[in-house]
């Protein structure tokens, strides 16, 4: 049976664009009504997922690949150094330095990797397929040849297959062909894996799936992580000029210490370990590990990001274009009291709107028709033949039926197009304009209804259904919130004024809402808008009557007006739009297209969600933040008070050994940022380099002042041996690295909430600890007195306070809310008048 299938396999591969569809179905042991679940999974096991093979290598190789780069190198040269001169004890530490680097960065790329592997399954797109007799929905990847599956628009087509049955689809195979326009498709025609249905709705059996598809035969994949962002931009570029600070300043010692005539193998031994010790080797890896982590906290709330670099947008944004149905609203339609026109009732009005919908669909508008029969078992005499789905540009559905021997069509759609169809004119036209208004003055979207009874005939307007989707219950309390987070809302729908305008009263927004239809005007260049008009869409409350190309010009103004702009979408026609915005947003049950275009997509409805998103990402870019002004002081305090203390003072004041040790305890708190509790923001976070620079620079040069006044101290008062004075610089510089990343962790003062998360605290002094015995028991190094480690405790925890002053203070300045800002705001703001003037 095997082979014979095998055989059958190769046959409809090779000659699938000859055969025709019955043929297809003999050729495939399938029918109309699919495959049986058993079936399905035979063959899933026989031709693998539908998934293009993605490149594994293996654990062990890339565990070596960490002993291979120029960081390792450096590491290796100053391990032979140690063996060349015969130091063992510091051989042995340089090698574990060598080894544990490489377990961090392995974990960290593990546990990154761990996290995007989440994410891709919760993106996995699903294929509405056909099995045991029933649509059900599978992931894309679970689909086999033979399998019946629904396209609609805004799929994205999920494998080979050719078209039994429908009207008509519509494709963009752009991405496969390079042909811009869409391709009409019909019953019998091929579509393919990766295109987009943009309009229609079709049945197809799949015919190929995985490595036999179009796109997977002759496609070339290529994984590439995507544009880097603005903050990976800055954080790289800084740590790129570490890079070359640490070795201009390692070039001045090794020139200085040549001159004094040291050991040349000694001083390329000392500086190389310096270099390693000093250089943010882990930024990279820390910013990738606190972005997964993050990106899978977001997930758990609901809000899937499908870029890690998105993170820093959705932190920023200041404006939110929301859509209306089901983001603001239940999405849970109810109908109101029908007004028929030219039906014999209310019953007739709702039986012809039920008979232009189909109940598989699942559509909201559908299912609140069909719940508005009385008696559902009146349908069972009509039998529908055809049928013509929703899509934006035409907003109506069309459907042909038969009862008997008669034939007639039906329609449902958007009021003005339904009057526009039956020619409504004179008083009934404006009996209908009126009823639609006093209905969206209540909050009710409305429907019109129409029916023709012949091939070409003339329609007739049946009448008005009323529809009414209630506000979410937390919609204004969480409106509210995102205004306490400097977001303003924009409300954007496709219903018209009047309806926008009572939805917003209810939710205690303004209502300055303008037509979409009416600012972009013919008269008007969408690309090239006047200032007037321009002004008028950034100072709106929101949008009605919109269509997707309007929600495109909408964000493309908001942005030249200099906000970072988030748009929600859900349908094919909204691509555009979210791909423009900074962070696009597929709201709950988004088409596949909305979601690929989108950067945040949401598993939950609701505008709570997308601010809870907000909120976290704020969180992941303050830890990404804190990271960068923390590296940045390290370097500066390391390399500066090393250096300096060498040139004046001509001696080591800290060993190759404890360079290691202190490389190998800073590195265990940094791989914990990534959980660590952080300060909230109120405002939207936009990377700042002029601040991070200027307060890591200036806590650097503290932490230098700091370090060579403790030296001074151990030198005029303390009697202590060379090695002794060693291991107590060794100390401060440990104690004092992990209390500055107690203080860069916040704005704030760092004794006030929010206090370090459990698992940071713990490592820091956990490492801490693990420093003291290093210097109490003399491990490694030469031991000194525990007085004289509690003396160093004191000094760098007050040294630490004195940093946090400084940090607060430069906070207040740099964001203009010093005591001396704050008096010229209120003296320019305030009244020239006399208070008692008139």
């Amino acid at each position: 049976m095997a082979g014979d299938q095998d055989t059958r396999s190769n046959s409809t591969e090779t000659n699938v664009d000859d055969l025709s569809t019955d043929r297809l179905f003999r050729e495939l042991s399938s029918g109309k009504d699919g495959l049986s679940g058993e079936q399905a999974q035979e063959r899933l096991e026989q031709y693998g997922p539908n998934a293009l093979e993605e490149k594994r290598v293996n654990p062990i190789l890339k565990f070596l690949g960490y002993f291979w780069g120029p960081i390792p190198w450096m590491i290796e040269a100053a391990a032979v150094l140690s063996l060349v001169v015969r130091h063992w004890t510091d051989f042995t530490i340089i090698m574990v330095m060598l080894c544990f680097n490489a377990v961090v960065g392995f974990w960290q790329e593990y546990q990154a990797s761990d996290a995007l592997a989440a994410l891709k399954k919760e993106l996995a797109l699903t294929a509405r397929v056909r099995r045991d007799g029933k649509w059900t929905d599978v992931p894309a990847r679970d689909l086999v040849p033979g399998d019946v599956i629904r396209l609609r628009a805004g799929d994205i087509i999920p494998a080979d297959a050719r078209l039994f049955d429908g009207e008509y689809l519509t494709t963009d195979e752009s991405a496969l062909t390079g042909e811009s326009l869409p391709v009409a498709k019909r019953v019998e025609d091929k579509v393919y894996s990766g295109s987009v249905a943009k309009q229609g709705e079709m049945t197809a059996l799949v015919t190929g799936t995985g490595q036999n598809t179009f796109f997977g035969r002759t496609a070339k994949l290529a994984e590439s992580a995507g544009a880097v962002s603005h903050f990976q931009k800055a954080v790289l570029g800084i740590g790129d000029y570490l890079i070359y600070l640490s070795l201009g300043l390692a070039a001045v010692l090794v020139i200085t210490q040549l001159f004094r005539g040291d050991s040349p193998l000694n001083v390329l031994q000392f500086v190389l370990i310096l270099v390693v010790a000093a250089i943010p080797v882990a930024m990279p890896a820390v910013l990738s590990v606190t972005m997964a982590m993050g990106a899978l906290a977001l997930s758990r709330r609901k809000a899937i990001v499908s870029r890690l670099q998105s993170i820093e947008e959705v932190a920023g944004i200041d404006v939110l274009c929301s859509d209306k149905t089901g983001t603001l609203t239940q999405n849970s339609l109810t109908l109101g009291e029908p007004v028929p026109f030219d039906a014999d009732g209310a019953d007739e009005l709702i039986r012809t709107a039920a008979l232009a919908s189909k109940e598989e669909n699942r559509d909201a508008i559908d299912h609140a028709v069909f719940g508005g029969l009385k008696d559902p078992s009146v349908l069972k005499s009509f039998t529908q033949t055809a049928f013509v789905p929703f899509d934006p540009v035409s907003k109506r559905t069309e459907a042909t039926v038969t009862e008997g021997e008669d034939e007639f069509k039906v329609t449902k759609g958007a009021p003005q197009v339904i009057f526009q169809l039956c020619d409504l004119k004179g008083e009934v036209r404006d009996k209908a304009l009126k009823t639609v208004d006093k209905l969206a003055s209540k909050g009710f979207r409305t429907l019109g209804v129409a029916r023709s009874e012949k091939e070409g005939g003339n329609w007739r307007f049946l009448g008005i259904l009323p529809l009414y989707d209630p506000p979410r219950e937390d919609s204004a309390e969480t409106i509210k919130r995102a205004e306490e987070h400097g977001i303003r809302v924009k409300m954007v729908t496709g219903d018209n004024v009047a309806i926008a305008k009572e939805i917003s009263q209810q939710l205690g927004m303004k209502t300055n809402i303008l037509s979409a239809e009416e600012v972009f005007s013919k008269a008007d260049d969408p690309d090239n808008l006047s200032d007037a008009t321009m002004t008028k869409i950034e100072n709106a409350d929101g949008f009605a009557q919109v269509f997707p190309e309007h929600k495109y010009g909408i964000v493309k103004v908001l942005q030249d007006r200099g906000h970072l702009v988030g748009m929600t979408g859900d349908g094919v026609n909204d691509a555009p739009a979210l791909k423009q915005a900074e962070v696009g947003i597929a709201v709950s049950g988004a088409s596949n297209a909305s979601q690929a275009a989108a950067s945040l997509v949401l598993a939950a409805p609701g505008l709570s969600v997308i601010i809870e998103a907000v909120e976290e990402a704020r969180r992941i870019f303050e830890r990404m933040n804190s990271y960068a002004v923390y590296r940045i002081t390290e370097t500066i305090r390391i390399m500066f008070f090393v250096v300096a203390a060498m040139v004046v003072f001509n001696f080591y004041p800290i060993t190759t050994v404890m360079i290691i040790l202190l490389a190998l305890l800073n590195d265990l708190p940094i791989m914990s940022i990534a959980k660590d509790n952080t300060w909230l923001d109120q405002d939207p976070v936009r990377w700042n380099i002029r601040r991070v620079l200027t307060v890591a620079t200036v806590l650097g040069l503290i932490g230098v002042v700091e370090t060579f006044g403790l030296l001074l101290i151990a030198k005029m008062w303390l009697t202590l041996s060379l090695g002794q004075l060693q291991s107590l610089i060794y100390l401060k510089l440990a104690v004092a690295g992990h209390l500055t990343l107690f203080v860069v962790r916040s704005k704030k003062p760092f004794f006030r909430k929010p206090y370090p998360a459990p698992v940071l605290f713990t490592a820091i002094v956990g490492t801490q600890l693990a420093a003291a015995a290093i210097v109490g028991f003399g491990i490694f190094i030469p031991k000194i007195p525990w007085s004289y480690i509690g003396l160093i405790w004191g000094y760098c925890l007050v040294w630490a306070l004195i940093e946090d002053i400084v940090k607060v203070c430069l906070y207040d300045h740099l964001e203009l809310k010093g005591k001396r800002h704050q008096n010229f705001v209120k003296r320019v703001r305030g009244s020239l008048h006399h208070p008692f003037s008139v």
